[in-house]
């Protein structure tokens, strides 16, 4: 079994202002998972040729079971409201919808149960110390965006297990918070767990923030191109199966690589959680 997670940029090439669809269609089956989770991802824009992106990754990847979930109605850097119910029902949407902007699952095993867990934003503006183009750096205001998570429970080949997906704030400390709201949201969840997904959290940071969890790849995923850090998660907890094989693979599309994880069949095989 392929898990793997993927930063889209709205399917957008580094430097470029729009997306192609077919780039899109071919790095998903590049990647090749059987449940692939997704953030940064655009529906109905106009900058991504106002297609519904979750759609189109289900249908190249042959994925039955998809969940888009915006996390703001609108265009990042332009005009947008936070996301309520009312935005969330994606699978049988149609063009009416409006711009929208969030994460997303899709998978060729079967979903018994999708759920939201929205996460708080920042409440205020806050200051960041951000790297320009020449390296240096610059004190900047930053409004921080509503984030949420989407949990799947699959039914697997060995029994239910759970994938929760999600993109946390790139504020630290406050993304700590949301990563520890995430994790106790997840307590009842059938076992095994997976967490995944950009958490803006360098190297083994997540995992010193979950103990009990392990961390399932190790790799580089951010920038693209010359990667100086893993900001892209895939976690385990509970009867995890054997890790068979964990990289980043460079696609052409995003600032991030996509992190991908090939499982053993048989999560008897040799378990590496407790």
């Amino acid at each position: 079994m392929r898990i793997a997670t993927f930063n889209l940029l709205s399917g957008r090439a580094m430097g470029s202002e729009a997306a192609d669809p077919d780039v899109l269609r071919a790095a998903v089956q590049q990647i090749d998972a059987d449940v692939l989770a997704l953030q940064e991802v655009d529906r109905h824009q106009v900058r991504s040729g106002g297609i519904d992106q979750t759609a189109l990754v289900a249908e190249a990847m042959r994925a039955e079971h998809w969940r888009f979930v915006p996390a703001l109605v609108g265009t990042p850097g332009e005009t947008w409201r936070a996301a309520g119910p009312q935005d969330e029902e994606s699978d049988e949407g149609g063009s009416h919808q409006p711009a929208a902007y969030g994460i997303a699952i899709a998978s060729r095993l079967p979903v018994v149960r999708w759920r939201v867990v929205h996460l708080r934003p920042v409440p205020v503006v806050t200051p960041m110390l951000l790297r320009n183009d020449a390296g240096r750096r610059r004190l900047v205001m930053v409004r921080d965006e509503p984030r949420a998570a989407v949990v799947a429970v699959i039914e697997g080949p060995d029994g239910p297990f759970t994938v929760a997906n999600t993109h946390l704030s790139f504020i630290p400390g406050w993304n700590a918070a949301q990563l520890r709201r995430l994790v106790a949201a997840l307590a009842d969840e059938p076992r095994p767990h997976f967490l995944v997904g950009d958490l803006n959290m360098p190297g083994k940071l997540p995992r010193d923030l979950c103990r009990d969890w392990t961390m399932l790849a190790t790799e580089k995923t951010w920038p693209t191109h010359v990667p100086r850090a893993q900001l892209d998660h895939v976690l385990g907890r509970g009867d995890v199966p054997e890790v068979r094989d964990a990289y980043a693979l460079e696609l052409p599309l995003s600032d991030h690589r996509a992190l991908v994880v090939d499982l053993a069949n048989d999560r008897a095989e040799s378990p590496v959680g407790g």
